[in-house]
């Protein structure tokens, strides 16, 4: 009941901050929509989302914030058109139940991935797709998180992003026909990398940025294999006065999922930071969150952890080559990180757990 009434309170108070639903469809039946587009990217005012909240000007920066000016452009529909083959089917890269990601070369030469959304479920929901991820991602500028190029609302709803050339992280470990095994180095550099854009996204950002999809396939790897954090279509911003927010329905990745937003839509800097825990155990021992046989990779790494049997976490294709003392501090990461209560997980921030993780690197 007192989950219900918050609920609904959070809805009250949006209703009266946000803007309403419809904005784009009102944006784009302008006949100078362009032009009011390339208006609002000059200024940095990126209209978002029903429940995402539109910069405050007057709230103080939060921790290790620098503003930034949003750097993407409006791409015309023939330049990306052009890119892409005319979105050929050969330059097709990922596909899903909300986009098509085709792979593509701009005049200049740069390689993008062009995000084509697809939602079957109608043009509203396309909308709040759009406007989140740019709302989200206009204004978000870190080594680790992938940048936003620009957009394009001629036609239909597409987003510009830097292409990743090594794929997804999921890719990387998951690929039968990946070879050679990946390298333990090479984990661990990925791990931390993570970990630097989750910090900046909760910390380092105007608002605190909730991403609610952290999961290896969100995860691409840049030329020299720097992890970037990607698709912010079910970010959630987290105003510095608010503790959660509550929200429905549940969407995410099942086997990522906190226990407290899978059963009441609780949300928070904690519920990534449980993905975090999935996704080292996932990069540690080369498992899926949920194998073949349904069996999730929590079930069978938590005895492990509880016995302090690091060893038998790592990937059994590393044949013994690997850290030792970086896995343990892997592993006693990916155990506070997903523990069941939310109040007894760490930050991304707390210093000393940050130590305890990695060493002494600077975030």
């Amino acid at each position: 009941e007192r989950e219900r009434e918050r609920a609904e309170a959070d809805q009250r108070r949006m209703r009266r901050q946000y803007p309403k639903k419809g904005s784009l469809k009102r944006l784009l039946s302008l006949g100078s929509r362009r032009r009011r587009w390339e208006v609002v990217v000059a200024e940095g005012d990126v209209p978002c989302s029903p429940g995402h909240e539109s910069p405050a000007p007057q709230e103080p920066l939060q921790e290790g914030h620098s503003p930034h000016k949003p750097t993407w452009r409006c791409f015309p529909y023939e330049e990306i058109h052009q890119a892409t083959n005319g979105f050929h089917q050969g330059n097709l890269v990922g596909s899903g139940g909300y986009a098509e990601v085709y792979r593509g070369v701009l005049q200049d030469g740069r390689e993008v991935a062009v995000k084509r959304l697809t939602r079957a479920s109608g043009e509203p929901q396309r909308e709040r797709d759009f406007l989140t991820e740019l709302g989200t991602m206009g204004h978000v500028r870190h080594p680790n998180v992938s940048p936003l190029l620009g957009c394009c609302i001629d036609a239909d709803l597409h987003l510009v992003f830097q292409f990743s050339s090594h794929g997804s992280l999921s890719s990387l470990l998951h690929d039968e026909q990946q070879q050679p095994v990946v390298a333990w180095k090479l984990r661990h550099k990925i791990a931390v990398g993570v970990a630097r854009g989750l910090h900046y996204l909760h910390r380092g950002c105007r608002r605190r940025i909730i991403h609610r999809d952290i999961k290896a396939s969100n995860i691409l790897l840049t030329a020299d294999f720097e992890p970037q954090i990607s698709d912010f279509g079910l970010a959630k911003w987290l105003p510095s006065e608010w503790s959660h927010r509550t929200v429905a329905p549940i969407e995410g990745t099942v086997g990522y999922l906190a226990p407290e937003y899978f059963m009441h839509g609780v949300v928070d800097e904690k519920t990534d930071v449980f993905a975090f825990g999935v996704l080292l155990l996932e990069i540690v021992s080369g498992r899926k969150p949920v194998d073949g046989s349904h069996q999730s990779l929590l079930s069978w790494a938590k005895p492990h952890l509880s016995n302090g049997a690091t060893g038998k976490l790592a990937d059994p294709r590393l044949r013994g080559d690997y850290d030792s003392d970086q896995l343990n501090r892997l592993a006693l990461a990916a155990s506070l990180c997903i523990r069941a209560a939310a109040r007894w997980r760490p930050s991304m921030s707390e210093v000393p757990t940050v130590h305890a993780i990695f060493g002494l690197i600077c975030f």
